[in-house]
């Protein structure tokens, strides 16, 4: 086998279908501001630390005309804090409810792991937002056996490395070419090439795809070979060394 080990990314890839808690909490925090975020400028950063999420929404050219409007002035560090502090009082409310595992999650990495593979796992979740998720999470049958956030790596998160090092040092993963990164946005597979890994993006349930599973299921052949289409280009765009439908895929790397 040529892997020891896979990290793999929460929100989108291994629980919350979509990944649809942070985005509701982004939207709420701008909202209170006036303004009402796409669904497309509200994932395009997705997967990277919180506030760093933040900022890059603040500056896209579109909502940092309506701040302008809405707030009579140019966007600060300290309006940043303000709007990250609020989606994360948001997040805070509800991440406990998206921490069911997504389809074959649990059963894929019960093989995975009688295969000898360790499992680890990175976020843009703070410890905070984890606290509620992990064993939420665990009680609905995934664990991984370790995860960092940007809490631990001095709130460097994605597509910084860093998550990935703590997580193969825990590991004792020696080798980066036999570690795989598993995630559902552009930051988790940049995150993964910084970090030398092989990398390898989700099409069902991911946020680039942004659909819940009911939409999703409800597409006609066409309308899903399209979208699933349209997201694999961006995971490959992005550097994806490979491209799953679903987490069954992984087993299929294994050879």
């Amino acid at each position: 086998m040529k892997f020891d080990g896979i990290i793999f990314d929460w929100a989108g890839t291994t629980v919350d279908y979509g990944c649809f808690a942070p985005v509701k909490a982004f939207i709420e925090a701008f909202e209170h501001y006036g303004i009402t975020p796409t669904l497309e400028e509200v994932r395009k950063p997705m997967g990277m630390l919180k506030i760093d999420h933040v900022r890059t929404m603040l500056s896209m050219d579109r909502i940092s005309q309506l701040w302008e409007e809405k707030q009579g002035r140019k966007w600060t560090e300290d309006d940043v804090r303000k709007v990250y502090e609020l989606s994360e009082s948001k997040i805070l409310e509800i991440v406990h409810n998206y921490a069911q595992p997504k389809p074959y999650v649990v059963e894929t990495v019960e093989k995975l792991r009688e295969m000898g593979l360790k499992i680890g796992s990175t976020t843009g979740y703070t410890d905070e937002m984890m606290a509620l998720v992990v064993p939420e999470a665990a009680r609905m049958g995934y664990s991984p056996d370790c995860w960092f956030s940007p809490d631990s790596t001095n709130k460097k998160g994605r597509p910084y490395p860093y998550m990935v090092f703590r997580n193969m040092e825990k590991l004792e993963l020696k080798d980066v070419s036999r570690v795989m990164k598993v995630g559902d946005t552009v930051s988790d597979i940049l995150e993964g090439k910084n970090a030398g890994l092989v990398t390898v993006g989700i099409l069902e349930g991911s946020s680039v795809m942004g659909l819940t599973q009911e939409e999703y299921e409800a597409l006609s052949e066409k309308e899903r070979e399209a979208a699933d289409k349209k997201a694999e280009k961006t995971y490959l765009e992005a550097g994806a060394d490979y491209v799953v439908r679903d987490m069954r895929g992984i087993l299929d790397l294994m050879q």
